[in-house]
């Protein structure tokens, strides 16, 4: 099967069966390989899980080596709002593609994504027609709020951790986004990791893959 989207994909040890799958998003100037790396100790816990990491329609505008969901080389919160409704499309559609492909239903599929591609995961999976096991997102935020909460169509579970020194994405966007889910009535769980800037720790990944595994079908 060949994607819409070029991705790398991490098929379950022995091939066991698969009855979930992880869709990995990748941060502004990154790709699927670079975020893939979380799977290397997730797969061992996650057995009967495809691990999915596409690389991001656009390259990057200042990094032509990587790639982006929507170009932040601009500060015009319009023009990010609106190009990041065309990437919600495409992961949209790619989404409906992973999901026939390994004949899952949404309830299988968990959304992960670090900075810009926890942005998607948030905006794509809120505003699906259906429900996802969880959404777990790295160093990210709300793209806009007011345009989110017109938009909401389900209660997807939430766990969303950040560096306590992200200087990239300040860390009060993620007590704005719990919040903002807390007001919505999505459930929603957040970790403050000290003495982290802009990556994800041992302990941030630690405590993503014990979320997950409370949601995925085992």
């Amino acid at each position: 099967m060949k994607f819409s989207l070029n991705t790398t994909i991490i098929k379950p040890k022995n091939d066991e069966e698969i009855k979930n799958a992880v869709i990995l998003l990748h941060g502004y100037g990154g790709d699927g390989k670079d975020i893939s790396m979380l799977t290397l100790n997730w797969r061992r816990f996650l057995k009967n899980t495809v691990f999915l990491c596409p690389d991001a329609q656009e390259t990057c505008s200042i990094n032509p080596i990587g790639y982006q969901w929507f170009d932040l080389n601009t500060e015009d919160s319009k023009y990010i709002l609106q190009e990041s409704k065309k990437a919600e499309n495409i992961l949209k559609n790619y989404i409906f593609e992973v999901s026939d492909h390994f004949k899952l239903n949404y309830s299988q599929i968990c959304l992960s994504g670090f900075s810009q591609g926890c942005m998607m995961s948030l905006n794509v999976g809120l505003t699906s027609e259906k429900e996802f096991s969880c959404i777990v997102g790295f160093s990210g935020k709300i793209i806009n709020m007011q345009d989110l909460s017109s938009r909401i169509k389900n209660k997807t579970n939430i766990l969303m951790i950040h560096g306590e020194n992200d200087p990239i994405v300040p860390p009060n966007n993620l007590l704005e986004a719990e919040d903002f889910f807390i007001r919505n009535k999505i459930k929603i769980e957040t970790l403050m990791i000290k003495n982290c800037d802009h990556h994800i720790p041992i302990e941030a990944s630690s405590a993503a893959l014990n979320f997950i595994k409370k949601k995925l079908i085992s």
